[in-house]
């Protein structure tokens, strides 16, 4: 309950003298049983660890104690690049810039800033442009325990049909 971040069940098993398998199978049981006990807490794998949260369905309450006289939301422009960072990952600022067709430098400069996006490596080729992907926190603060966990792309992609009739419609357009 100290812990800032979720705690990867190596680290448990090593602070408790048993197996991560172990650590898994334990916390899997005290979660159930907190979950049935209907607690205002729950134990949670997010981000590769377990960490106590408070339950989903007070959500609401706790955010209004937390976000009280606060306003920390994200922009359009700054959700829109993290998604593109999230799926293309590793990737440059460059080519989240071609990806958006706007100059995205303030923007990953405040993703990084609020901790969702880090440098992750260097591409080998001319200039080593710093690649980007998404931190820790990211998954933390989506509730995932990996980047596997995100919903598939293409449900978020029109089909073809839709595409063909936007371009007819915008062939129409031009003539």
């Amino acid at each position: 309950m100290v812990a800032e971040e979720p705690i990867e069940p190596q680290l448990l098993g090593q602070l408790l003298e048993i197996s991560p398998t172990k650590v898994e199978e334990l916390c899997a049981e005290l979660g159930a049983a907190y979950e049935s006990d209907d607690r205002g807490f729950v134990l949670v794998r997010v981000a590769g660890g377990f960490r106590f949260q408070s339950h989903p369905d007070l959500a609401p309450y706790v955010e209004r104690f937390v976000l009280e006289g606060q306003s920390s939301r994200l922009s359009a422009a700054a959700l829109e690049t993290l998604a593109i960072v999230a799926y293309k990952q590793p990737v440059s600022r460059a080519q989240v810039s071609a990806i958006r067709g706007v100059n995205a430098d303030a923007v990953m400069r405040t993703l990084q800033v609020r901790g969702y996006v880090e440098e992750v490596a260097r591409d080998p080729g001319p200039g080593q442009a710093v690649l980007y992907g998404t931190s820790r926190l990211f998954l933390e603060r989506l509730g995932l325990d990996s980047l596997e966990d995100l919903p598939p792309l293409a449900e978020f992609v029109p089909g073809p049909e839709v595409m063909e009739a936007l371009e007819q419609g915008l062939r129409a357009e031009a003539e």
